[in-house]
């Protein structure tokens, strides 16, 4: 197939550092690249891919700073320059919330959206509403549950390079926390856990300037506790050592987390996740095999304590059975082909648009 990739321009293809989105982007244009389709990725400059790629901006927009005062122009040009060369693919993959809708209404190749974020956001429901032709693709069945009505294709769950993490064999002596320091990822929670069961708490976390405010008002004075250590922002190589080094990774999302990736990033490693039962974590997480979800601090002390005891290599087989680049891609490509046999003519009013080049 001819496949166009249309990834976010925040980050690149994959991130140097923190990034959900644009690594998952990264790792499913590889593998259908490996599977021998012929890929195309619209991202930033400075993304490497064994696709073909289209430069829609130097460098990722977020590592330039202060010097991009209007991220939102990068993408509207890239919409017309993927609407330019949309003639060229059999279908066009977007990972940009809802920002094409409007362009791919209008035009004849087929697309499809996979939605990466929360939908339980009442301003985004006439959207969706209007837009309710447009073939959708949610992470977690949980994501879907704001918008049930919605075109949606199929459920697909992130997937990870089978050798991107090394999994361990004994059990660590550290929780683990990974991820952005904000208010819906509780780290401050997490920290209590650590302390009422008596382990030390290792913190590898982003703190976006939306949340710094939150991060010294609530955060930054727990930090001074003896077992917590703050090793902030860590990139994709350190993962493999600091997860895989762990008892297990705590997760005590406080919000309808639509994925999460970091729980499969820690099965890889073969280290069981102990998470609050909110949003796709019951769909996640096998409970007692790759870790336990709880509803209240009790529980998570309970849990964490439990965890260790849990066989390793059992969760890294569960790993490799649901969660794989190679599962994933195939999954896309199933939902590629459905989408392209049953492309349905333009509905009666809507105003066809030729952009081939």
């Amino acid at each position: 197939m001819r496949i166009a990739q249309v990834a976010p321009l925040y980050e690149s293809v994959p991130p140097k550092l923190y990034g959900g989105t644009e690594r998952v982007v990264a790792y499913l244009t590889d593998e259908c690249v490996r599977q021998g389709h012929d890929v195309t990725l619209f991202a930033s400059g400075d993304s490497v891919t064994q696709a073909r790629l289209e430069p829609m901006c130097e460098r990722s927009l977020r590592l330039q700073g202060e010097k991009i005062g209007a991220p939102l122009a990068h993408h509207l040009r890239m919409l017309e320059m993927v609407a330019h060369e949309a003639g060229n693919f059999d279908i066009v993959h977007f990972h940009i919330d809802y920002l094409h809708f409007p362009v791919t209404r209008r035009q004849r190749t087929a697309s499809v959206t996979t939605l990466h974020g929360r939908l339980d956001i009442p301003d985004l429901y006439p959207l969706f509403r209007e837009f309710a032709d447009m073939p959708l693709v949610s992470i977690s069945d949980a994501q879907r549950e704001p918008m049930p009505w919605a075109s949606w294709i199929q459920t697909i769950y992130h997937g990870l390079p089978e050798n991107l993490y090394r999994p361990q064999e004994g059990p660590g002596k550290y929780l683990a926390f990974l991820g952005r320091i904000s208010p819906e990822k509780r780290l401050d929670r997490a920290i209590e856990i650590a302390r009422r069961a008596g382990i030390p708490l290792k913190i590898a976390a982003k703190i976006d300037a939306v949340d710094r405010e939150y991060f010294d008002a609530t955060i930054r004075k727990l930090l001074d506790d003896p077992l917590v250590e703050y090793v902030g922002e860590i990139g994709e190589s350190e993962k493999s050592e600091f997860l895989g080094n762990a008892c297990a990774l705590v997760f005590p999302i406080d919000w309808p987390e639509p994925f999460g990736l970091v729980m499969i990033e820690a099965m890889a490693c073969g280290t069981p996740v102990v998470a609050y039962r909110w949003g796709s974590v019951p769909e996640i997480v096998d409970e007692g095999v790759t870790g336990f979800t709880v509803t209240n601090l009790d529980e998570a002390v309970n849990a964490v304590q439990r965890a260790c005891s849990l066989d390793r290599r059992a969760i890294r087989r569960v790993f490799e059975e649901r969660f794989s680049v190679s599962r994933m891609a195939s999954n896309y490509l199933a939902a590629y082909r459905q989408i392209c046999e049953g492309q349905p003519d333009l509905e009666p009013g809507r105003r066809a648009i030729s952009f081939a080049a």
